[in-house]
């Protein structure tokens, strides 16, 4: 019995390590999203999607493109972007997890919807959905 609680114990220690270790990893890819919309740097957000990520919108109807396709017309070296971000919610089941964002701008924020698998080791976005929210006025 003594043995089978050791066990047990060490496999759900264990388990908590390698689950925070995946989060800590989702956190990362997320972040050069994030942070290569917020300096307008397409090097570092293309580092956060899988080369087939999607990104699904509506705007005059549905909408579906490739999302680096998609960020490499629409990104131009500029001036740091002035938003606030940050991560809601992450969800984690083996090698699928989940992320929500906001992105906060003056007029307007971005929820973002991020679907990551863990493909040989690596935690890529693999679909982006999102609803552009706009702030009430005052």
């Amino acid at each position: 019995m003594k043995n089978f609680l050791t066990l047990f114990l060490l496999l759900t220690i264990s388990i908590t390590v390698a689950q925070e270790s995946d989060r800590k990893l989702v956190e990362q890819t997320v972040n050069y999203y994030l942070e290569g919309g917020t300096k307008n740097d397409f090097e570092t957000l293309k580092k956060a999607f899988h080369k087939n990520a999607t990104m699904k919108y509506i705007s005059n109807g549905y909408q579906e493109v490739n999302a680096i396709e998609f960020f490499k017309k629409g990104m131009k070296p500029g001036p740091k972007q002035n938003r606030k971000t940050k991560i809601t919610n992450i969800d984690i089941s083996g090698h699928a997890a989940s992320a929500r964002l906001e992105i906060e701008y003056a007029t307007f924020s971005f929820i973002d919807y991020m679907n990551l698998l863990k493909i040989d080791g690596e935690w890529k976005i693999v679909s982006k959905i999102f609803y552009r929210k706009p702030h009430d006025k005052k």
